[in-house]
């Protein structure tokens, strides 16, 4: 299986910085969501789904390590 190389590129970075922010947003609103909901299998699915995110804020992080939370 080939292994792609991460693009660290200037207008990767801007890409990354952008996408991080709006997981962080996305995020927000599932956790407001989830605090609503009372079915514990759609709390559930909407937990799964925050954590799917959260890896891949922790993935962009250790690319670019500048990147500050909001």
């Amino acid at each position: 299986m080939d292994v792609k190389e991460e693009d660290k590129s200037e207008e990767s970075r801007k890409n990354h910085i952008r996408y991080y922010q709006s997981l962080t947003k996305t995020i927000s609103d599932i956790r407001e969501e989830e605090k609503q909901e009372q079915d514990p299998i759609i709390k559930n699915h909407l937990e799964k789904r925050i954590e799917a995110m959260e890896k891949d804020k922790l993935r962009i992080k250790e690319m670019f390590p500048d990147i500050a939370d909001e």
